[in-house]
C-alpha cells in the first residue's frame, strides 16, 4: 500500500502518541508505526513495571529493618510468579488499548521496523507512506557492548517478564538498572553480582550519597565489583560463566542469568536516516531548540530518540511530545524546558537528585554553600530503621537560589519534587525554609537541608 499522510510517527510510547492524537484532533491525517506493542517502554517495560516489582521488595525491606522494634519479619518473602501475574494486570491491557485509541482517533496504525526512503517517506514491511512531517519517538535499546557471549545477555524487558526467578544474577554495567533491579532481585532472596568498569557507579549522581547507596547495597549482600570490565560471557549447560579483567588480574564468576545494565542509545540504527538527509549522533537525531531536525526541516524528534539536551527519563519525553505538537500545528514557537528535571534511582533507599552537582556548579565559576548531612541519626530515619540516609544542598550564595539537591532515604522520591518546583519556579532557601510544612514527613525535614 501506498498512501500519504499529513504526519507520521515512528514510536507509540511517550514521546509519541500524544503528538499522534493532537495532530489527528487538529484534522491532519496521522499514521503511526511500532515494531513492538504498543504502549512504549515506560508502561510496557519500564518504569511502571519496574515499580510494581520496587513496590513488594520495599514491603519486604520495610519489614527486614523493623524487626524487632515492634515487627516481625519471619513470614514476610516474595512469591516472584504471583508478583509477576500482578504486574501484567497492568501491562497487558496496555497494546490493546492502545490500538483501539488510534483506532477510535482514526489514526493509521502500522506495526513493523520503519526505515526512510527519502525525506519524508518510509517503508514498512509491504506498505509506502509519505508525509509531510515525521516524528522520531522510537525510545531507546540496550547498548551494543561488542564482547564474545553478548547474544547471551538478559536485557531489562526480559528480566521483567521472567516466570522464575534465578538462583544467581550477574548485571553488567553499574547504572540505574542494574541497582534498581539487583535491590528487587536480592530482596527475592537470589544471590546478586554487580560488575561496573568504572571506579564509580551511578556517575550522574552525587558521589557522597552514592557512597552510602554502595554501602547499603553491599550490606543488603549484593556483590559489587568495581573497576571490573567483563571481557566475554560463556554459556556451560544451564550457567553462564562471566571473565572479567579487574585491575591486574582477570577473574571469572558463574551464574544463572546475566543482566545487561550498561546503558541504553536511541533504537534508531537502522532506520537509513542518511537517506532522509537526517544528521545524528550517538545521543540522538541532531535537533535544534524546537525539536526540529537540524537537516531535515520536516523531521521532528522528542524523547530518547533526539539528542535534545534533556535526560533520557520518561517525564522529559512527555513534556517534550506536547513542545513537537504545539511547533507542528502553530509553526516553531514552543521550547523544551529541561531546568530543574528530577531523576531518582528506585533503589532502597532511593536516591534522587536534581539540579547542579558540586563539580558541575564549580566548573559555572558559581560561588555557592554546600550543606551535607548523615540524616541516619534523624527521626524520620529512625523511626522507620532506615540506616543509609542524607542529603546534600547546593544554595547560591547571592542569589539564595536553589542550585541542586541530592537525597538518600526515606521518600526522597517524592521530596525531590519539591526541590525541582522550587528550581524551575526560581524560589529561594529561604522560601523552603520558612515554609510550613505537615509534620511529621519527610518533607518537613526540607526546612533543616538549606
Amino acid at each position: 500500500m501506498e498512501k500519504n499522510f499529513d504526519l507520521i510517527v515512528i514510536g507509540t510510547g511517550s514521546a509519541g502518541s500524544t503528538v499522534a492524537h493532537k495532530c489527528r484532533k487538529a484534522g491532519w491525517d496521522v499514521a503511526i508505526i511500532d515494531s513492538r506493542p504498543f504502549g512504549g517502554t515506560c508502561a510496557l517495560r519500564g518504569c511502571d513495571p519496574k515499580k510494581v516489582f520496587v513496590g513488594a521488595a520495599e514491603l519486604i525491606d520495610w519489614f527486614r529493618r523493623m524487626d524487632g522494634k515492634g515487627v516481625s519479619s519471619k513470614m514476610a518473602e516474595i512469591d516472584w510468579q504471583a508478583l509477576m501475574r500482578f504486574k501484567r494486570t497492568f501491562t497487558e491491557p496496555v497494546p490493546q488499548n492502545r490500538e483501539k485509541g488510534f483506532a477510535k482517533a482514526g489514526i493509521a496504525a502500522f506495526h513493523g521496523r520503519t526505515s526512510f526512503l527519502d525525506k519524508t517517506t518510509l517503508k514498512v514491511d509491504d506498505d509506502i507512506l509519505t508525509g509531510r512531517f515525521v516524528h522520531i519517538a522510537a525510545g531507546a535499546k540496550p547498548a551494543t557492548l561488542s564482547i564474545p557471549g553478548e547474544e547471551h545477555l538478559t536485557t531489562s524487558t526480559q528480566f521483567l517478564e521472567m516466570e522464575q526467578l534465578p538462583k544467581r544474577i550477574a548485571f553488567v554495567g553499574g547504572g540505574y538498572i542494574a541497582f534498581e533491579f539487583a535491590h528487587i532481585a536480592a530482596r527475592a532472596s537470589a544471590e546478586v553480582q554487580i560488575h561496573h568498569r568504572g571506579t564509580r557507579p551511578l556517575e550522574g549522581f552525587d558521589p557522597d550519597l552514592v557512597d552510602r547507596l554502595v554501602q547499603a547495597t553491599r550490606d543488603l549482600g549484593v556483590e559489587l565489583r568495581l573497576n571490573t570490565s567483563v571481557e566475554s560471557i560463556e554459556k556451560d549447560g544451564d550457567r553462564f560463566v562471566v571473565n572479567a579483567s579487574m585491575e591486574k588480574s582477570k577473574q571469572s564468576f558463574e551464574a544463572d542469568l546475566v543482566v545487561h545494565s550498561a546503558g541504553r542509545v536511541p533504537d534508531i540504527d537502522d532506520m537509513n536516516l542518511e537517506k532522509a538527509g537526517v544528521e545524528r549522533s550517538n545521543e540522538g537525531v541532531l535537533v535544534n531548540e524546537y525539536l526540529q531536525s537540524v537537516s531535515n526541516p520536516a523531521v521532528y524528534a522528542a524523547g530518547d530518540a533526539a539528542a535534545s539536551g534533556g535526560l533520557p527519563l520518561t517525564p522529559v519525553a512527555s513534556m517534550e511530545r506536547h513542545v513537537v505538537a504545539s511547533n507542528l500545528l502553530k509553526g516553531n514557537h514552543r521550547q523544551p524546558n529541561q531546568i530543574g528535571v528530577p531523576t531518582v534511582v528506585f533503589t532502597l533507599p532511593p536516591l534522587s537528585s536534581v539540579g547542579l552537582r558540586e563539580e558541575e556548579a564549580r566548573k559555572q565559576g558559581l560561588k555557592f554553600t554546600v550543606k551535607h548531612e548523615d540524616t541516619s541519626g534523624w527521626y524520620s530515619s529512625r523511626r522507620v530503621g532506615m540506616k543509609y540516609s542524607g542529603f546534600k544542598t547546593l544554595v547560591e550564595e547571592d542569589s539564595g537560589r536553589i542550585l541542586g539537591a541530592h537525597l538518600l532515604g526515606p521518600h526522597a522520591e517524592e521530596v525531590i519534587n519539591i526541590f525541582a518546583l522550587a528550581i524551575r519556579s526560581g524560589l529561594k532557601a529561604e522560601d523552603l525554609k520558612t515554609m510550613i510544612y505537615a509534620y511529621p514527613t519527610s518533607a518537613s525535614d526540607i526546612s533543616y537541608m538549606v
